[in-house]
């Protein structure tokens, strides 16, 4: 367990994990440009350490937790507190708010029916960049007070929104096979 936890791949995890306080600190300050740049920094090595994960072998299941998991959280963090800060459209942190919300609902019910895992979309991890790419866009923008910036946030952030929802109606499908299959004949 011990070498499993602390694999480079994992590290890389642990330390996006570790990085979300630190922009929860700068978002407090009103440090938005550099709060964006750091969430920026955390959604741009969300890929790293999958890649290295195959690269070097070291897939593990703790690893498999632990890269959505700082996805999730980072993502979620920074749209509350981007909403709560004036930072983020409204409209956009409430798609997003919903979207996970509805998510987390199935993947409930999928657990309570059997269903452990559903294999992640590449297109759901091309949205999610996206996503943290608009979302930080939106900091850095308003931040350093750069319009060029806030607009590239839209441009990039509205059909990331869009690939988003579609990915989840994929999920769902996905969902409802796996139930069907986990069910005895």
């Amino acid at each position: 367990m011990i070498r499993e936890l602390f694999n480079v791949p994992n590290i890389i995890s642990l330390l996006r994990l570790a990085l979300i306080p630190v922009f929860v600190w700068l978002v407090v300050k009103e440090d938005y440009g550099w709060a964006g740049i750091l969430l920026g920094i955390i959604g741009a090595t969300d890929w790293i350490d999958g890649f290295l994960a195959r690269k070097l072998n070291q897939v593990t299941e703790l690893g498999k937790f632990l890269d959505p998991l700082a996805d999730r959280i980072a993502v979620a963090v920074a749209v509350v507190a981007g909403l709560i800060a004036g930072v983020i459209p409204s409209w956009f942190a409430w798609a997003l708010i919903i979207r996970e919300v509805v998510i987390a609902i199935g993947a409930v019910y999928g657990w309570t029916h059997g269903v452990t895992k559903l294999d992640v979309r590449f297109l759901g991890k091309a949205a999610t960049l996206m996503l943290y790419f608009a979302i930080s866009g939106f900091y850095v923008g308003k931040g350093f007070d750069i319009d060029l910036i806030t607009a590239f946030a839209y441009f990039i952030g509205i059909p990331g929104l869009a690939i988003y929802y579609w990915v989840a109606v994929q999920y769902f499908g996905d969902m409802r096979i796996a139930i069907t299959e986990s069910r005895p004949s």
